[in-house]
């Protein structure tokens, strides 16, 4: 532990200074626009694997953006540890919420504020150090691979068929990904399950073109009328979800496993002054842990449709559109829910407007066992960097990838998460406290030490 921290201790601000030039590059996969950005981030992972002491590193192509790989293969015999992050972020919008520019991170308050700067450059950058950390102090006790994508944010349309064709090159006993988050800053967490995620678009069209609303209004069904009306039958008073068949599949935990769940040290009213709420909201008979780690849920992530520009318009609009996310849980098929979703809206539609629902993207919930080698490592590597014992949990959020790479490699994850929920990924003002970058690349070497010693027995 001592070799570790005083390695840390001596590159501190160099390991920031290489985040930074990272965070920089508005690798924003969702935007056409930022395409050569996407390059210029593989580039850079490229250069920080070999820097660090890989053996080769190549960029791939895919039908979408690019792939970063990198290894170090020290004996063939040895386990293999298959690193996964991504290099894209989301877009910034709105920039006015931003106390700074997005793209230049700023330290204030002993946190790093910038794009990504969690989610997840910050995240997956701490496995570069880690990694380097190992061989320059020659501690590095297995064998390591480096899968860095420019898709995470959009899904990873393209992952899955490129792991497909390389398999035999991205062979692996664990895949170990720190893009989840812990319960607190003293208090580690390992995730042991992901929802899956269905994204959908809805457009409803009505009259052929804009029209005056006082001459047509009440006479013509508005979309965004209908729309909203349609939204607001997609759940009841209870929270539930309407689609019919929706909870086919869901799994119904125990007693006895939700009272182990409720373990995890949670205060609501912190949670609710944090978000400058009076009261929660959610299905009917569930803590709100659960709610987000047990349970489906469905939200409109952005409506839109007529005038909404400054000051008045009266025009009764053509078309409304809204994008939709429900969040699953294991055993939910995420293609299934799509086509549940597109025949509810569609026959709850009146015949006065046109509905079109597309599928945008998803993927399937994941469990990572408490059991296995991975898990029990990961365990001893956070028991002896924080000191306590790390508390499994349920993440509310959705990597679809993660149960794609066990259909298609075979290969389990244990996700080592450092993020916290006040770091505001995906909005304004993202951020990743300096103590949770530099604990993770103390946290990451103890669990190659941990894991390589438990594969031996």
């Amino acid at each position: 532990m001592e070799k570790i921290k005083n390695y840390i201790e001596e590159n501190k601000q160099r390991f920031l200074d290489e985040l930074f030039d990272l965070i920089r590059i508005p690798s924003i996969s969702s935007l056409e626009a930022n395409k050569p950005d996407m390059y210029r981030a593989a580039e850079y992972w490229k250069k920080a694997i070999l820097e660090a002491g890989a053996d080769k590193a190549e960029i791939f192509e895919t039908e979408g953006n690019p792939v970063t790989y990198g290894e170090k293969i020290i004996d063939p015999a040895l386990p293999t540890v298959l690193v996964y992050g991504h290099m894209d972020v989301m877009p910034v919008d709105p920039l006015e919420l931003w106390d700074s520019p997005p793209f230049e991170p700023e330290i204030r308050d002993g946190k790093i504020y910038a794009r990504g700067a969690d989610d997840d450059k910050g995240q997956a950058y701490m496995h570069a150090k880690a990694f380097e950390l190992m061989v320059k102090t020659d501690t590095l006790p297995c064998n390591v691979k480096f899968m860095i994508e420019g898709e995470e944010e959009i899904g990873s349309p393209n992952l899955g068929k490129w792991c497909e064709q390389n398999k035999e090159m991205l062979k692996a006993d664990i895949i170990l990904v720190s893009d989840t988050g812990m319960i607190a800053p003293d208090i580690p967490s390992i995730t042991t399950g992901l929802r899956g995620l269905t994204y959908v678009e809805v457009k409803v069209t009505g009259p052929n073109k804009d029209l005056h609303s006082g001459i047509f209004g009440g006479a013509v069904a508005n979309p965004i009328n209908v729309l909203s009306e349609m939204i607001g039958k997609l759940t009841d008073e209870d929270g539930k979800i309407t689609i019919p068949g929706f909870y086919d599949k869901v799994e119904v935990l125990s007693t006895e496993e939700r009272t182990e769940m409720a373990k995890a040290p949670f205060s609501l009213s912190e949670y609710e002054k944090a978000l400058d709420l009076t009261e929660v909201s959610g299905e009917k008979g569930y803590s709100t842990n659960e709610r987000t780690g047990i349970r489906p849920a469905l939200d409109v992530n952005g409506i839109w449709g007529g005038y909404i520009g400054e000051g008045a318009k009266t025009v009764l609009p053509s078309i409304a559109q809204a994008k939709i996310s429900m969040r699953l849980v294991p055993h939910q098929d995420n293609e299934e829910i799509a086509e549940l979703i597109k025949d509810y809206l569609t026959k709850i539609a009146p015949t006065s407007v046109k509905v079109e629902v597309e599928f945008l993207h998803g993927g399937q919930g994941y469990v990572s066992p408490t059991n296995m080698t991975a898990y029990l490592a990961a365990d001893k590597a956070y028991s002896e960097s924080f000191g306590k014992k790390p508390i499994p949990v349920r993440s509310g959020g959705s990597i679809p990838i993660i149960s794609t790479f066990e259909k298609v490699l075979g290969i389990k994850s244990i996700l080592m998460g450092f993020g916290l929920e006040s770091d505001a990924i995906h909005s304004p003002n993202e951020n990743y406290p300096l103590f949770n970058f530099y604990k993770g690349i103390e946290t990451i070497p103890l669990f190659y030490k941990h894991y390589a010693e438990m594969m031996k027995k």
